[in-house]
């Protein structure tokens, strides 16, 4: 499909009457949130289960462009209906194609979506939604491009007070994390001099793509292309750098950086190593982010202040050196057994132990209590200063945030989605 066709396909969708939260919820104020899931590979099907798990929800409806993605998704979602007494997906609701966004976006029972497609598409599939009348939760990075953040953005502006619109960016919602950001914005580290940030991650390996046409190839390893995921500065740097702008609370004025590919894959365009350097007011933030191998590194974001160091690590503890040192609890060493003191104390082996159920917890009540949450402007500008740091290294020049902002980059996936609809 072609992106104007796309774009028509998703205007369509614009028709749907937004339902006012009393007429939606006050017959059955008590009952499941009835969900959609748009992209039904891994990462949505776990992300939808755990949700499942934490809050009252009842999955009604799958879509994706391949049918043995929404088949081995539907089994396993399922099993998690039935768990909780609801019946098994029916069939009538299940998707398949290039239009399976817009028929499940049609489907006037579901109040809810949870969109995990590739990147590429989570811009103008938020837009549809929203016009849809759908609360939205929706995968980072909002979009690989600048033009999808400015959309998502506009949307939020638009539907800000009727919906409910959050971005995955869970580990805003980790009790560790949560804690020390209130430390460092009420100055316990004096002073910011410097932010370092790093995640350094295994490979990308690529599929088997034998039969494959070159577009189902491309799609089904979407992050081994720019214009489908956005590369490794989206997919993970992202997450510390949403981090350090909540943090900061501000966003860069620049950056600069260098990087390079992984020569020994053939396949597919992205960069594989990054080291960039941000401006932001007033302090320096350097970010390294790699993809090779067989070992994973670390993630962390360490803050440095005239009075105290803050470090977290994904696995390696959340903590505070120096004049206002604090501790999470969460064992510095990664692997290492917790004490029995720190099992009473409810100690975690992860930072991120309660991040997820947090952030299901918090959308799903958003809407039953009609506290909408939007989270679009903040998920926009960390997905914007990924790319802006994407773009400064792919380049080699300085670029400043304004200029890229008002460039209105444009990633074209070039993808005939109309081929998989058999």
């Amino acid at each position: 499909m072609k992106r104007r066709e796309f774009l028509q396909t998703t205007a369509a969708v614009s028709a749907v009457t937004i339902i006012s939260p009393a007429t939606a919820f006050g017959s059955r104020a008590n009952s499941a949130i009835r969900m959609g899931l748009i992209g039904c590979g891994s990462r949505g099907t776990s992300v939808i289960t755990s949700m499942s798990d934490h809050t009252n929800i009842n999955i009604i409806a799958l879509a994706d462009l391949f049918r043995d993605k929404l088949e081995n998704s539907k089994k396993i979602l399922d099993a998690q209906n039935i768990k909780k007494g609801f019946p098994a997906i029916t069939k009538p609701y299940t998707y398949v194609g290039s239009k399976a966004f817009t028929q499940l976006l049609e489907n006037k029972d579901i109040d809810a979506v949870q969109i995990s497609s590739p990147a590429y598409t989570h811009a103008d599939f938020f837009e549809a939604a929203a016009m849809a009348g759908k609360h939205i939760y929706c995968e980072k990075p909002v979009s690989p491009d600048v033009a999808g953040c400015r959309k998502v953005e506009h949307t939020g502006n638009l539907y800000n007070g009727k919906l409910s619109m959050v971005i995955g960016f869970q580990i805003r919602h980790a009790t560790p994390y949560v804690e020390m950001v209130k430390r460092i914005q009420r100055g316990d580290l004096g002073d910011l001099l410097n932010v370092h940030l790093c995640y350094l991650a295994t490979e990308s390996a690529v599929g088997n793509l034998t039969g494959l046409s070159y577009d189902e190839a491309r799609v089904r390893n979407q992050y081994n292309f720019h214009a489908l995921s956005g590369g490794v500065m989206l997919d993970q740097a992202i997450h510390m750098i949403d981090v350090c702008n909540w943090a900061l609370q501000k966003v860069p004025l620049s950056a600069i950086g260098a990087g390079g590919k992984d020569e020994s894959h053939k396949f597919g365009d992205t960069w594989k190593h990054y080291q960039i350097m941000y401006q932001y007011p007033g302090i320096n933030v350097s970010v390294l982010t790699t993809q090779f191998g067989n070992h994973f590194g670390d993630v962390c974001a360490k803050f440095i202040g005239t009075r105290g160091t803050a470090e977290a690590h994904y696995s390696g503890g959340v903590y505070i050196s120096g004049d206002n040192a604090w501790d999470s609890g969460v064992p510095k060493c990664a692997g290492e057994i917790p004490t029995e003191e720190q099992r009473r104390a409810g100690a975690f082996l992860s930072s991120l132990q309660d991040a997820d159920a947090n952030k299901e917890i918090a959308f799903i009540k958003s809407i039953e209590s009609g506290n909408f949450l939007n989270e679009t402007r903040s998920g926009a500008e960390s997905t914007l200063t990924a790319i802006l740091g994407r773009e400064a290294a792919i380049s080699g020049e300085r670029i400043g945030w304004d200029e890229l902002r008002n460039s209105n980059l444009r990633l074209d996936p070039m993808l005939n989605l109309s081929q998989f609809d058999k």
